[in-house]
Order: C-alpha cells, then structure tokens, then sequence
C-alpha cells in the first residue's frame, strides 16, 4: 500500500508541479480537483481506482455549508479498505480573476479603455447564461422559421452576443437603448423573458407586443426597439439623449445601427447636432463586416466608422469579447456622463446566420470563413474558456446551465405556439397611451374598430 501511495504521489507532483515533502497525498488529490477513492490492494475489487467529477456548485446564492471544502480521510492509510476521498465546493474557485483584453483603437481621445478586466465568479456566469439564452432563442426561432410557424422578416443575433451582454453589463437599467431591427437580444437583456419574445415572433396574445408587433418590433422600459427603418433609429437616440440633458437626471443613451446603416444621411445629422449640443448618446455602430450580402469593403470608402463622426471621439472595439465590450462601453458612457457629449464605439463583431432568414447567408461568403470565426472568436466560448482555465468553474457546471437553459427555450417554444392569437377586436388597441376610448377606421369606412389605450 505504502508503494502505491510513493508512486501515486510521484505521479501527482510531477502533474502538479509541487515539491514531494511539501505536501500530504490528500493536499495533492485537492490541487488535482477530483474525487478520487484510493483503496488498499487486499481485494482484487477493491484494487480499482475509481474517479468520478467533482459535484458543481450550485449556480445560485451560496449556500451556507457550500463553503466548506469537503475531506474525509482515515487515520492509518495503510490499513486494509483504506479510502481517501476529496471533492470540490464551491470555496474551491476562483471568485475573482484579471484578464488581458485587447486594446481599443481611438480617434481624437487622450485615453482610452483599460487593457485589463476584472470578472467575479458571479458575473462570468451571470453573463455566459445570458449569452447561450440568447444563442438558444435564436436557434429555437430558426427553427421555428422554417417550420413556417414564424413569418415575415426575422433577423437573428447569434454571434453578436458580446455585443448585448457587454454593453447592458456596463449601463444602468435606468439608461436608455434603441436599436435596428435585430432586436431579439436587446429585448432579452432590457428584461423581457424568452417565453414573450417567441410569442412575439409567432405573433400570439402572449408576445412582448401583443403580437402585433413581431420580429422588428419589440420593447420594454427604456428600450424603444426594433426599428425596421435602415439608420431612422440613430436620430431618434439623439432625441432621446436630448431629453436625458433636458431633464438632467445623468442618464445616457445607446443608440445602435448596423454597417449596413452607416452610410446614412441622417447619421450624420444625428451626429452635427448631438455635437453641437453635446448630448450624452453613445452611438454604437456593430460592424458584423456584411450590410445584407454586401461586404464593408464594397460599400463603404471608409471602413474606420469609428472616425465618421469627424469631431465626434471614437474607438473600435473587440465585439466579439464580452470583457472588452463591457469595459469600453463603461468609458464611453463615463465620457458621455461627465458633460464631454457624444461617442462613437464601432464594435467588430460577425453574425452566424444570413442577414434574415431569406438569405442563406453563404453567396457572398464561405462556409469556411463561418466556422473560421466559430471556432476562434466564438463569444460564448471564449468566455467559457476563460473561467474553466482560471478555475472560476467547472465544465459540469456549464452543462447545468446548458441543460436549465434548454428547458426554458424549449417551454417558451410550447408557449409560443399554443397561445391564442389576439382577436380582431384589440388590433386597434393601444394606439395612444392614456386617451379614452375611441373609433378606429377600419379596413374600409363600414368597418369602425375601437382602440383602447
């Protein structure tokens, strides 16, 4: 048994890199992570060494006895049935680690966001749950697409999830955020569950607009959409941020367009007057590289729109970084609270599917370039990756959430497709927000419809 022990332990340190006589073979066990059950030779069955993973931690509040690292061992360990048995808690992880991000490209600023991120066990996970929803939902209304179940425009998000998760990790629920028409992201990170989103989309009674809205239109408090106007949401961000200033209450708002929008006229406007009056908007351009089938290159003289705001400051970020999103948009959102106005923050980011669901989204790129960008800048994984080589948590803990998170897309499905429609007599309702009720004209002057607010 004594043998055993010697080369298990010469094993252990060579794989631990830790000093023999430093260390118990129990303390060895412990930096190895696992359970493990060492049994005396005596017995043929007892002379199999059995290795389960460790037990995760649960997810939520920590639980008092959660805290304590579980050991038991026996005092002669070279008795016959000896057993040493380690396994992990939840005292185990790292609860906080700094991280290297990469560094921010700027125009006409001084400074710029810091090259290091901090993230607490509790955030990593909080934000890698929020990200695979996202991704799932996204997924579950692919599917649902092309079951015919979901109609008209759908724009996915799955691949921008930094984008959404990062910017909302670094602004108050009090700021303000308006956005294009794929919005299917934003609307869960502003507070809409998945269940009223699905339901939008198969345009039910149940859906975050009453299913009136669909795809392009969804809101909740200080989220104003889901807009289906290339670019007309930027100049409605301006005003927004106009009330902001008006009303002095420090919040600011993010106003976000695509590539696609860039070259809009009334950006620029948008830009001449939020500089003028130094409004606090961030306006935040996500260059996913491709404006419908159209690459940047093809359609912009300038790709740097950091810069296209001229005396407006800049910087590009990392969109596909969670970190790198998040500590970026918490300097341009300081810069816009301090009084200084508006900000520009292009985020290179790359969306999976096509620019909406009637483009396959492959013609005008290849289907290596795809998974290229899959299996190096994956959001989701690299963030997974992160916390796993810093010990911030363990794989059997992010399949818990996986599975959690299955289950709630796959519910929200049902809902999504067994909830009655809206009947005909509310399609008029909620025009105005406070009017009583009035006539509505309906599809022709014989039909009168009531709108009800």
């Amino acid at each position: 048994m004594k043998n055993m022990l010697t080369t298990i332990s010469n094993a252990l340190c060579r794989i631990t890199g830790r000093n023999v006589g430093a260390q118990t073979v129990s303390e060895l066990l412990i930096d190895l992570s696992e359970y493990v059950n060492v049994t005396s030779l005596a017995t043929p069955t007892l002379a199999q060494t059995l290795r389960q993973p460790p037990k995760p931690p649960p997810v939520g509040p920590r639980a008092p006895a959660a805290a304590q690292l579980v050991s038991a061992q026996t005092d002669r360990l070279d008795g016959p049935g000896t057993s040493v048995v380690v396994s992990r808690s939840f005292a185990d992880f790292t609860s906080q680690a700094t991280f290297d991000i990469k560094k921010c490209d700027v125009h006409r600023l001084e400074e710029a966001p810091p090259l290091k991120a901090e993230l607490t066990r509790d955030q990593g996970l909080q934000y890698y749950r929020v990200m695979q929803t996202v991704r799932r939902m996204e997924l579950k209304a692919d599917q649902l697409y092309k079951q015919k179940i979901i109609r008209g425009f759908c724009h996915l998000y799955d691949g921008q999830e930094a984008c959404a998760v990062g910017i909302e990790a670094a602004i108050n629920p009090s700021d303000h955020l308006i956005t294009a028409y794929r919005a299917h992201g934003y609307t869960y990170t502003r507070g809409i569950a998945v269940k009223e989103i699905l339901a939008e989309l198969t345009g039910r009674k149940g859906g975050v607009a009453k299913g009136k809205g669909g795809s392009m239109h969804m809101y909740a408090p200080h989220f104003y959409g889901g807009n289906g106007i290339v670019g007309a949401q930027v100049p409605l961000g301006a005003g927004i941020a106009l009330a902001c200033q008006y009303q002095g209450n420090n919040q600011v708002c993010v106003s976000l367009y695509g590539d696609g929008a860039a070259n809009q006229g009334q950006l620029f406007e948008a830009f001449n007057m939020a500089a003028l009056w130094k409004l606090p908007c961030v306006f935040v351009c996500e260059n996913n590289k491709y404006g419908m089938g159209t690459s940047v290159e093809r359609a912009s003289a300038s790709t740097d729109y950091y810069k296209r705001g001229d005396y407006i400051p800049g910087i590009r970020v990392d969109g596909m970084d969670v970190l790198c999103v998040r500590e970026a948009t918490r300097f341009a959102a300081d810069h816009c609270r301090s009084g200084k106005g508006p900000i520009i923050m292009e985020l290179q980011t790359y969306r999976y599917h096509g620019h909406s669901m009637s483009d396959p989204g492959v013609s005008y790129r290849t289907r290596d370039e795809i998974q290229e960008v899959r299996s190096k800048s994956d959001p989701i994984t690299m963030l997974k990756e992160r916390m796993l080589s810093n010990n911030m948590a363990s794989v059997e803990e992010f399949k818990e959430i996986d599975v959690a998170i299955r289950k709630e897309v796959e519910e929200a499905a049902q809902f999504a497709t067994s909830d009655p429609e809206p009947p005909l007599e509310e399609l008029c309702n909620h025009l105005f927000s406070n009017d009583l009720p009035l006539e509505v004209r309906g599809t022709n002057p014989w039909v009168q419809l009531k709108s009800v607010s």
